[in-house]
């Protein structure tokens, strides 16, 4: 039979070859040499598309073939050689960080420094710390109950005497005890368990210091940025009640309707364009004072001006059905109209009783207006609960309906996977969806007391469940990104520097930013042609510009090849 030799296939195979650590020109000289000994034994050969060397001009094609073979070769030398030098810096670094695992402080100072991506699942009322809240508080000339630690109104007492009970919230700058009462009361700092549980402590929270947000979004996602920089994020994704309560205002207005379509109708002709033009408008206030604030453009520029930032708008899911239909509506139309806007999330704690009386409501909203808005990104909580939290039935069917009803394209939390029914189907229907976890496990720890060998991180890893590790409320939980990491190696021994680059890598893969992927393959890690060689050519800048997503997957690879070139 003839022998064929592709030439195209042959080069691949051994790019293929050397970026998992073979030696140059392996599998390039081993079949050249089969080629050659194929003619000199005059056997009929057949090269690239069914040419058949004629046995006269034999010798000819020996030598043309072997200038060729000698000439890719090396022209493949140095992008086989940087594939080899960036796996053996990983390899590196995967060392080091399996070295110093067991040593909190030097696993901290590691994972401080990596690149991390993206957050996904970071509420960004929550993520503001309470030392902010009450400087915002003061500027705002609010008032605090010394007894509650929550914020009034003014007129305050008039006087910081300890014994006021509405004193300003200036009077903690001089008074250390109703400084620290504050913090305590507004995070889960120095929350003591069997007092008061931690469920209940962290959503209380949000009552306590909420008056010191209306004015201050710009400082808030200000803050934001500074923490993701910090943390070597080059994305956010914020969850973000950006119109106020205006949706839920009008749907209190228009009233429920058991037909979902005539109650859109009511809302899209009632005002509700006019609440997606005015929360538009806001944020563009709120965003350019936030640059301002940063010293964007300018070169004092600080670090968080180079993170990406969108949003996610996020649903009160506690209201009555018709606030929570017009303000999932607004989401679904924000979204349409500002590409700021890349979806949707429904928020508050999924035991209290509307969520859970609620939540196939919910979905039949979320699955209609899917059907109007498909282009739509939806994120859903679901799964944040634990046993003894509610009854049990009520743990067995969130997540998957969250897929399959509501569309979700990632999952919030996901901790009771394992008491949904059929669970390790439902695993496997989650990977073949490619649907992804967002992680949060301080929040988890601190709420659901969830944690080490029963929080289900592992579980989903082992059923190739994309995850992603994420903040949820880093100001209340006294915690960032970073910590996030350090829970990761600390809880798990088997996680390693691979997996957390690989969870850094699905922040951004999953992340709702507009455009192809820089990845040919997600799983296996394929660059798309364009990108493959050693700098970006013209065909890769382009490839580039037009998407959002490899742009900012493009930069966490550069992040990642100057981290990994310390080790």
């Amino acid at each position: 039979m003839p022998t064929k030799v592709d030439l195209t296939r042959l080069v691949w195979e051994e790019k293929e070859h050397e970026a998992r650590g073979g030696r140059n020109g392996g599998l390039l000289k081993s079949q050249g040499n089969a080629f050659r000994q194929g003619i000199q034994a005059d056997v009929p050969q057949v090269l690239c598309g069914g040419v058949t060397i004629p046995s006269s001009n034999r010798e000819g094609f020996v030598e043309q073939i072997a200038r060729w073979i000698a000439i890719l070769s090396l022209g493949l030398l140095p992008v086989l050689a940087d594939a080899q030098s960036k796996a053996a810096a990983e390899e590196r670094t995967a060392r080091y960080l399996q070295s110093v695992r067991s040593q909190p402080l030097l696993a901290l100072a590691f994972l401080r420094e990596m690149p991390k991506g993206g957050d996904l699942h970071n509420h960004l009322s929550g993520s503001i710390y309470a030392e902010s809240w009450i400087d915002f508080a003061v500027d705002d000339g609010l008032c605090v109950d010394r007894t509650t630690a929550v914020l009034i109104a003014p007129p305050c007492d008039a006087s910081c005497d300890k014994f006021s009970s509405k004193p300003a919230v200036s009077c903690a700058y001089g008074d250390h005890i109703l400084y620290n009462t504050m913090i305590d009361g507004w995070s889960m700092r120095n929350w003591i368990p069997g007092e008061e549980s931690g469920h209940d402590h962290f959503f209380a929270t949000f009552d306590k210091f909420g008056l010191a947000s209306h004015n201050h979004t710009a400082d808030m996602i200000g803050e934001a940025v500074r923490q993701a920089a910090a943390d070597h994020l080059q994305f956010l994704e914020l969850m973000h009640t950006a119109d106020g309560a205006g949706a839920a205002q009008l749907g209190a207005k228009i009233g429920w309707d058991d037909e979902l379509p005539k109650l859109r109708e009511k809302l899209l002709a009632g005002g509700l364009k006019d609440v997606v033009a005015a929360t538009s408008k806001m944020l563009t206030a709120d965003e350019g004072k936030m640059r301002a604030g940063l010293k964007c453009g300018t070169p004092e520029a600080e670090p968080g001006c180079e993170v990406t930032v969108r949003y996610l708008y996020q649903v009160l899911r506690g209201l009555a059905p018709e606030q929570v239909f017009a303000q999932i509506l607004l989401g679904f139309e924000l979204a349409s109209a500002d590409p700021r806007f890349v979806g949707l999330n429904l928020v508050m704690p999924e035991d209290w009783y509307v969520p859970m009386h609620d939540f196939r409501l919910h979905m039949k909203m979320l699955n209609y207006l899917h059907e109007i808005y498909p282009r739509v990104h939806i994120s859903l909580h679901a799964g944040e609960l634990a046993m003894g939290l509610v009854p049990p039935d009520g743990l067995t069917f969130h997540i998957r309906e969250s897929v399959e009803r509501g569309h979700a394209e990632r999952i919030g939390h996901g901790v009771d996977v394992m008491n949904e029914r059929d669970p390790l189907g439902l695993l496997r229907e989650m990977a073949d969806r490619n649907v992804l976890v967002e992680i949060c496990l301080t929040s988890n720890d601190v709420i659901l007391g969830v944690n080490g060998d029963g929080h289900p991180l592992p579980v989903y890893m082992k059923y190739g469940v994309p995850v992603a590790l994420a903040t949820d409320d880093e100001g209340v939980s006294r915690s960032d990104m970073t910590h996030e990491y350090l829970r990761a190696v600390g809880d798990f021994g088997l996680i390693t520097y691979q997996d957390l680059k690989r969870m850094a890598r699905n922040s951004l893969e999953h992340s709702f930013l507009p455009g192809a992927s820089l990845w040919s393959d997600a799983k296996s890690l394929r660059v798309v042609g364009a990108c493959a060689g050693l700098k970006p050519s013209t065909m890769c800048q382009k490839f580039l510009d037009g998407s959002e997503r490899a742009t900012v997957e493009w930069k966490l690879e550069g992040e990642f090849g100057k981290f990994e070139k310390r080790y």
